[in-house]
């Protein structure tokens, strides 16, 4: 299979369960609920995505086997330190990540994360799974690590999500023109509900990618 990939590099992950953790971020092209392009998103299944997943020219990017796509995550790593991870997200993770790309990172000695919309079955392998629900797609992924809900969404309110079965739950205040008050409202409501804890992006208020 040719993995079809956006962009490549090493970072610190700033949002979720997995927050100031270095990673080697893996952006797959594609998602099965938004084409990526501005004259679709009025009429998207998720209309609020802030990610760039069309093509392959971001840095890192381009076309791979499994074997080559783990050797350009493995390069991207600091020489001789352990504790591999690697996040990969989208776009849609789920539908380019197999078993092959998971053996072939496996192999190199990364521990690998997802952040899937939830729609897609995740295959085994997977170390740690990071669901996001959106609008009102079908959930088929309905347990793993840490559910993380962008918050307020018209169709999805938290208390949809409290039986499934996720180790963590999290609230992210969705980044749009009304952001702080999204945020505000993201944290009165984990005041009253405990079970939910805020994420923030911080990658977006330190300025770093």
């Amino acid at each position: 299979m040719s993995y079809a990939v956006k962009e490549l590099y090493l970072t610190v992950q700033g949002e979720g369960g997995q927050a100031g953790r270095v990673a080697v971020f893996l952006r797959f092209t594609g998602c099965n609920l938004w084409s990526g392009r501005e004259q679709d998103r009025a009429t998207a299944v998720c209309s609020f995505c802030d990610t760039d997943f069309i093509g392959t020219d971001g840095p890192g990017g381009g076309r791979f086997d499994a074997n080559g796509l783990a050797d350009a995550a493995l390069a991207a790593w600091p020489d001789g330190q352990q504790n591999r991870w690697v996040v990969c997200t989208g776009g849609e993770p789920l539908l380019q990540l197999d078993a092959p790309l998971i053996t072939a990172l496996k192999s190199r000695g990364f521990k690998i994360a997802i952040e899937t919309n939830g729609t897609i079955k995740a295959p085994s392998g997977i170390d740690w799974i990071c669901v996001s629900p959106k609008a009102d797609a079908k959930l088929i992924q309905t347990s793993g690590h840490e559910l993380k809900l962008v918050y307020p969404q018209r169709e999805n309110a938290p208390q949809q999500f409290t039986d499934l079965d996720f180790e963590h739950f999290f609230l992210q205040p969705l980044d749009d023109p009304m952001r702080q008050a999204n945020t505000d409202a993201a944290f009165q409501y984990c005041l009253g509900h405990p079970q939910w804890r805020l994420s923030v992006q911080a990658h977006k208020y330190i300025g770093v990618a």
